[in-house]
């Protein structure tokens, strides 16, 4: 029964203790901040950790294939950029309703995305360098199309959404469950989600089962890619506005919050229900700090710290299995 329960703990470290971890924080904030457990605060937790659980999820799935976007910070910004242009026709832009301007939005940010794929798997280019390097081109285009101005005059209708709730939650979180419940049964239930994950093991045993690698690492970027598309434009619809400097050191969240979740950076592994606890951990550091006054800075410390203790305990849970 111990060896059971040893075994059961050490398959799970990293989610336990980390759930363990953000009950504690949440109990010492509620002795320091008195209004953090209120119904307003959490809803704000919800509403904020919501853009960033979306981008997570797209980090996951690369991670798990054995890859990292760099460029998902960009991505979130460019996406916030172009949705404020479609919709106000600014700069040039033809102006469009909202589905198609989200439709357009998409389509740019999938075919970022297969470029990605492309450099990966065609021109086997490090996954950590074509990231690095498309991250560098979206920021670049959001700056370029936006003039470096942050684009306003969104429709209300439009930015209305992301002040809806339902059932008591917000709407940009409902939006996260729902992305959240299907990439989680697209994972483990379709023969995509299985190639992932073979992939991520072992490129030789995946090519040997007869997995068109091209084709999964185009899906792979291009789902991040859109993921982080949807979660600019739910950034967008919350601040109404498009903001080109948006989205900095996003990337840093994303991965802090999958390995907390126990995605390893060997790949291979991680689930998104465990990147939605990280993530929901990195929001509440940001929410509590914010609360608190402190300097934006220290919560970077922290989240470095936090990445450090998770990628710690992936290894000591890899040396006890």
């Amino acid at each position: 029964m111990i060896d059971d329960i040893k075994s059961f703990y050490w398959r799970h470290a990293q989610r336990i203790t980390f759930f363990v971890i953000l009950l504690l924080l949440w109990f010492l904030f509620s002795l320091f901040i008195p209004r953090f457990f209120s119904y307003a605060n959490f809803f704000n937790l919800a509403r904020r950790t919501a853009v960033v659980g979306v981008v997570s999820v797209g980090m996951t799935i690369v991670l798990i294939s054995q890859g990292v976007d760099l460029s998902v910070g960009s991505y979130v910004a460019l996406s916030g950029v172009l949705i404020g242009s479609f919709l106000t026709g600014a700069r040039g832009f033809p102006e469009l309703s909202i589905p198609l301007a989200i439709l357009a939005t998409f389509l740019v940010l999938g075919f970022l995305g297969f470029i990605v794929g492309f450099a990966i798997n065609d021109l086997k280019v490090p996954s950590f360098v074509a990231g690095l390097g498309m991250m560098s081109i979206a920021r670049g285009l959001a700056m370029v199309l936006s003039g470096g101005r942050i684009i306003t005059g969104l429709p209300v209708e439009f930015t209305g959404f992301a002040r809806m709730e339902f059932l008591g939650l917000p709407s940009l979180f409902i939006v996260l469950l729902v992305i959240m419940f299907g990439s989680s049964f697209m994972m483990n239930r379709t023969k995509f989600g299985r190639n992932v994950y073979t992939i991520g093991s072992s490129k030789e045993v995946a090519l040997l089962s007869g997995i068109n690698l091209r084709w999964n690492y185009y899906a792979i970027y291009i789902i991040n890619a859109l993921l982080s598309a949807i979660a600019g434009i739910m950034l967008a619809a919350r601040l109404s506005s498009g903001i080109p400097s948006e989205g900095v050191m996003m990337e840093l969240d994303a991965i802090a919050a999958a390995i907390i979740g126990g995605t390893g950076l060997a790949g291979g592994e991680g689930s998104i229900y465990g990147t939605m606890l990280g993530a929901l951990l990195i929001g509440s550091l940001q929410n509590a700090g914010n609360l608190m006054g402190l300097d934006p800075f220290y919560l970077q410390i922290a989240t470095g710290l936090v990445i450090i203790v998770a990628v710690a305990l992936d290894q000591l849970r890899r040396q006890q299995s």
